[in-house]
């Protein structure tokens, strides 16, 4: 019988530090510039124009080469060499002809060394600034009333975030808990499917890094037979996590509720920034039965939580 009841655990709070709060506000200010408009003269290498264009080649416009209110700065060497320095000088309203020649080779063979002809109409002309540690920062990027506000409100959030992760470790130690002792028998099945799941999720995480299975195994100088068997003891933990998550799921009745499943997918929105209406184009019987087990799993660790035993540690962040 799962004995869930009862288990000892330490809440390790961890507090944070206000150097911790001053690093992030920094990284906020520099990820935020304010906007300058340019009236009073033409514009300047440094300079941000916002501007149309239209290309051409021997008089028939070309595909690839239109864009509206876009942004160059002048100088950047973002556009084909000898297009930003033709812009030096105008200012909003004006109309230029860019007369340029398309490098060779370039990544569209029907333009390389071609001799072109941009159509440009100059929109605005602008310089962006970086902001002070002050109230206008809060106010303007934070919608706070002063800065002093905003970097409370920074602190409180980063608290929170800290106070959940430590919860959710918590949960995991307890849970890993009945874990090393569980003694029930295990599906070879259910394991084979924890062993490809783990595969999977490596070859997605080698794929971000632009990688394949292949060229790992190569490069660990294993092959993908004793990377299944490193995988192994984890595929083992995660189906035996879930056959300890079933038995207080059902002796404590668990059930998810549309407000529960609700929940979830706002959270779910929030962590993928969508909309529901983008998120629901994804959610497929698979997706929401999974979206179910989540709020199961997450309504079982509440409740195994509350039955423990818990001492309370906090430590300072450095």
């Amino acid at each position: 019988m799962l004995n869930y009841k009862g288990l000892k655990g330490t809440y390790e709070r961890l507090i944070v530090s206000e150097a911790s709060v001053d690093r992030q506000m920094d990284a906020l200010l520099a990820q935020h510039t304010k906007v300058i408009p340019v009236t009073s003269r033409a514009s300047e290498p440094g300079d941000e124009l916002i501007l149309d264009y239209a290309g051409f080649c021997d008089g028939v416009q070309f595909e690839g080469g239109t864009a509206q209110n876009q942004s160059l700065v002048l100088g950047s060497g973002t556009f084909i060499p000898g297009f930003e320095e033709q812009l030096v000088g105008t200012r909003p309203g004006d109309q230029v002809d860019v007369r340029v020649t398309f490098p060779t080779p370039y990544h569209s063979e029907a333009l390389a060394g071609r001799d072109a002809v941009f159509k440009c109409t100059v929109r605005a002309i602008q310089q962006r600034e970086k902001y002070a540690p002050d109230d206008a920062f809060a106010r303007e990027v934070g919608g706070f009333d002063s800065f002093e506000a905003m970097r409370d409100a920074l602190k409180q959030g980063m608290q929170a975030y800290a106070d959940q992760q430590a919860d959710a470790d918590l949960k995991l130690r307890l849970l890993d808990t009945l874990v090393e002792a569980y003694d029930g028998k295990i599906d070879d099945a259910q394991v084979d499917d924890a062993l490809e799941a783990e595969m999977q999720s490596l070859r997605a995480q080698l794929a971000r890094q632009g990688l394949t299975l292949e060229a790992y195994c190569r490069f660990t100088d294993k092959t993908e037979d004793q990377l299944r068997q490193d995988r192994m003891p984890d595929a083992r933990k995660r189906v035996v996590r879930q056959q300890v998550l079933l038995g207080i799921i059902e002796a404590e009745g668990i059930e998810a509720s549309e407000d529960d499943v609700a929940l979830e997918i706002q959270k779910l929105c929030r962590q993928n920034n969508m909309t529901p209406e983008q998120l629901s184009t994804r959610l497929d019987d698979a997706a929401q039965r999974a979206i179910v087990q989540n709020v199961l799993a997450d309504k079982a660790l509440e409740c195994l939580r509350q039955y423990a035993e818990i001492e309370t540690v906090e430590k300072q962040e450095a």
